[in-house]
């Protein structure tokens, strides 16, 4: 294809012996050349070349554009910026051959989420103005979108800054409707100056003009209307946009000139006076901003931060719950050290520490007593009630009698309450969730309380209390659990009152007698309590002759193929700290966890797997899967370990005048810590593996994963596996299936009519007998977990998926799916 230069040459020899068709002829070429880009040299000068011809060959060439026009097919680019040429030619012409295919290009244009910022399209939009014809709304989006780009022209930014309607882009759902509620010129006013949000905090300036827009339109119409708008962030785009080829998913993704919206309306709420429905839709708002998107990564990090600054400036318990709800929860580098920026101000302002603040944030919504409480509503009576992980909301008439709906009296009188009630429940369901991720993590936190502070906080708390009933805790170095309405010993024996100095920590298996450890699991199923997480039943790991002999570092984990990007998210969760690795020539450290209570870093080595771009990566280029190595630890102030994104040694990267750090010896790591992180290890291995997957049955791409997936599938169990079997001895004698059931070494055996299944306890996957032939069945995302009484703990996936297959396989003749069917 020739350069626009060559096109120049030649398209001089056309104009010089002038024949309108033929110079049209080359004019499309060049354009056809361009692919929108008209800011490469020779365009101005043809141009110039073209615009210098005399009114009636201008006309008779553009003519002839029209007439070629349809060659260019359907390409955008080309297609605009054949209009847009034509617009610089026409000076003087009355008649416009283009007129049909212009409105076309721009009904097209306003499709696309941007135009790249040296085409020139805005001379499209600049036509219309001046025309007197008004831009429709979602070109006016598209202008405003490319004014925000990184690279774009002045002349962009300029024609965006005139065009003021409407005030937010269409196309987003909570944005239509905005536009719809903001029902006169105040109300617009206010969406203006929130789309005036660009920077990271607001300023006085901005904070001056915002009290002059919430005043116009009233605080309490803004609380009550905004919250609102939020719910509806995130939803799909009305207007769904053309994603061109390698572009991200842009219709996943916020409108950036509605983002800066978003941030200045957050910044408004934070202006108000407090209110929970207020706090309740800023921490919604921030969640929803960083679900991920493909290829993007989070939403917008931006409107999720602004919505943790506007918390952050809230003074109410609901805003500092909801402050302390996400830092147990957001797992985003940026967003979560403005949480842990915003929590630590709040504790330093109460003479507080981190901790202190985070366990006196959470609130009680509504509950008047440990899990429950009861409202009376006319002649009904509302129960809310956690049940579990849930809170459930029941009813009673007037007589006692529960009552399936909620009543209409209660409909019809109460709407308000009503209202509050459901959002209690929400809100406590959200907020039992991050307690139970934190209670986790505290283990390693080497927290201990007073007994009257623990008492207050935890056991006797009307919602944590839920959660600390149900686990086991050492006051004064006596191990107790929670029964009967008292703290009790292995034995029964209820605690005596206990001196109110008196020291509690969390219970951890680590340091106990095996037997006293099983005694505490009887003690669990004896008194029906089933633990928020593993504690009893916790995976114990200890340092094994292997380990002694390295010194150093472990390779229990090592030589696995995981998933990257559920890594990642994994590692997030846990409190690690993990960079992706990229098919590029850059290096990564491993990922880490920081221990600063014992001064340590624990490092789990990891690097990129494969070598085929494509095939190996995503469309960014990440790898899919990663290949793991040793486990360490480092003193915490040591320098970093490196290696390359795609393999090799790592190494420790010093600076000047820097010493070396050895790794710290195994046996020099308290048993705690070193269960712990191996714990934390193990669950990346037993969740990311590839090995867990039954569609890899042919070893992934190209087979080369054959032989691991096969060792994985049915090989050796790991010590969560381990755990789920002892469970499973005393689970499977209570199910309906239980005489079809047994346990074998490291498999669950279900007797079918068709077929005896071996369903491995670690992976999930089922060998069918007497043949050996693998069986593949793709769980569901979240299968549920039969019915089979009791269960000791909650949050085993893997024991769901295995005891679905089992219910599934022992009834075989009634399976209708074919793709399982094929395969019996």
């Amino acid at each position: 294809m020739r350069s626009p230069r060559s096109h120049l040459d030649r398209l001089r020899n056309r104009v010089a012996v002038f024949d309108a068709g033929r110079v049209a002829d080359e004019t499309m070429k060049m354009v056809a050349s361009s692919r929108g880009y008209f800011g490469r040299p020779g365009w101005s000068e043809a141009v110039e070349e073209l615009r210098a011809l005399p009114v009636e060959r201008r006309r008779a060439m553009l003519h002839a554009m029209a007439d070629r026009f349809p060659a260019l097919g359907d390409g955008l680019d080309a297609r605009c910026g054949a209009i847009s040429l034509t617009i610089r030619l026409c000076e003087g012409i009355d008649d416009d051959p283009l007129a049909a295919e212009r409105r076309r290009a721009l009904d097209d244009l306003g499709r696309v989420h941007s135009f790249w910022h040296a085409s020139g399209f805005e001379s499209l939009a600049e036509h219309e103005l001046a025309q007197g014809r008004a831009l429709s709304p979602a070109l006016v989006a598209v202008v405003r979108r490319s004014a925000v780009e990184a690279y774009r022209s002045n002349a962009v930014v300029d024609l965006a800054k005139r065009l003021t309607d409407p005030a937010l882009n269409v196309g987003e759902e909570w944005a239509e409707q905005a536009l719809r509620d903001a029902d006169g010129p105040d109300w617009q006013a206010l969406l203006r100056h929130a789309a005036t949000a660009t920077a990271a905090k607001p300023t006085a300036r901005w904070d001056k003009q915002a009290h002059v827009v919430i005043d116009a339109v009233g605080a309490d119409r803004v609380r009550e209307t905004v919250p609102a708008w939020f719910a509806l962030v995130g939803r799909p785009r009305t207007l769904p946009l053309d994603r061109r080829t390698y572009e991200p998913d842009v219709n996943s993704a916020y409108d950036p000139y509605n983002a800066n919206a978003l941030r200045g309306l957050a910044w408004l709420l934070a202006l108000l006076p407090p209110h929970p429905d207020t706090a309740r839709a800023l921490g919604a708002l921030v969640e929803t901003s960083l679900k991920k998107v493909a290829g993007m990564g989070p939403r917008n990090p931006k409107v999720a931060n602004a919505g943790v600054n506007a918390l952050a400036r809230i003074d109410s318990e609901a805003a500092l719950a909801e402050l302390a709800r996400l830092a147990a929860r957001v797992t985003y580098k940026a967003t979560a050290k403005l949480l842990d920026t915003a929590l630590e101000t709040r504790a330093a302002a109460l003479g507080l520490t981190r901790e202190e603040i985070e366990e006196l944030a959470v609130p009680a919504y509504g509950l008047t007593e440990v899990g429950r409480a009861s409202h009376t509503l006319g002649e009904s009576t509302a129960i809310l009630e956690v049940q579990g992980t849930k809170a459930v909301l029941t009813w009673r008439s007037a007589s006692g009698k529960q009552v399936k709906s909620v009543p209409a009296g209660v409909r019809r009188d109460h709407q308000e309450a009503l209202k509050d009630l459901k959002a209690a429940a929400k809100d406590i369901d959200k907020m039992l969730s991050a307690q139970s991720e934190r209670l986790d993590r505290q283990f390693l936190s080497r927290r201990t309380w007073s007994y009257a502070a623990w008492r207050t906080r935890y056991l006797d708390h009307p919602l944590v209390g839920t959660l600390a009933r149900r686990l086991l805790w050492t006051v004064d170095g006596r191990t107790v659990g929670y029964a009967d309405g008292e703290l009790r010993t292995l034995t029964d024996t209820p605690v005596t009152p206990v001196a109110e100095g008196a020291e509690v920590t969390l219970w951890h298996p680590v340091g106990h007698d095996p037997a006293e450890t099983i005694a505490w699991r009887d003690w669990l199923e004896r008194h029906r309590v089933t633990q928020p997480f593993k504690q009893a039943h916790r995976e114990v790991y200890l340092l094994t002759d292997a380990e002694r002999a390295t010194g150093t570092y472990s390779n229990r984990f090592a030589a696995h193929i995981l998933r990257q990007h559920q890594f990642n998210s994994l590692t997030a969760v846990r409190g690690w700290r993990n960079k992706l690795r990229l098919m590029v020539d850059d290096e990564a450290p491993p990922a880490t966890r920081e221990l600063p209570q014992w001064g340590l870093r624990a490092e789990y080595w990891i690097s990129g797997e494969g070598q085929e771009y494509g095939a190996d990566t995503t469309e960014s280029g990440s790898f899919l899967r990663l290949r793991t190595d040793q486990v360490r630890f480092y003193p915490l102030d040591a320098p970093q370990n490196s290696a390359h994104c795609c393999g090799g040694d790592y190494r420790m990267w010093l600076r000047d005048g820097e010493d070396p750090s050895a790794p710290v010896p195994l046996t020099d790591i308290p048993p705690l810590v070193l269960s712990e992180v191996l714990r934390d290890v193990d669950l990346f291995v037993g969740v990311a593996s590839v090995g867990n997957d039954p569609a890899w049955q042919d070893g992934g791409p190209a087979g080369r994963f054959h032989e691991y997936w096969s060792s994985y599938s049915f090989g050796a169990l790991n010590e969560s596996a381990r755990t789920r079997r002892a469970l499973l001895e005393r689970l499977v004698p209570r199910l309906a299936i239980a005489d079809r059931c047994t346990l074998e070494s490291r498999f669950l055996h279900v007797k079918g009519e068709r077929h005896t299944y071996k369903i491995h306890l670690g992976s999930g996957n089922i060998l069918m007998t007497p043949s050996g032939q693998y069986l593949c069945i793709v769980p569901k995302s979240s299968p549920a977990v039969p019915e089979s009484g009791y269960l000791p703990y909650e949050g085993d996936r893997m024991l769901a998926v295995i005891l679905s297959k089992a219910m599934l396989l022992a009834d075989d003749t009634k399976i209708t799916d074919p793709s399982i069917l094929s395969q019996l």
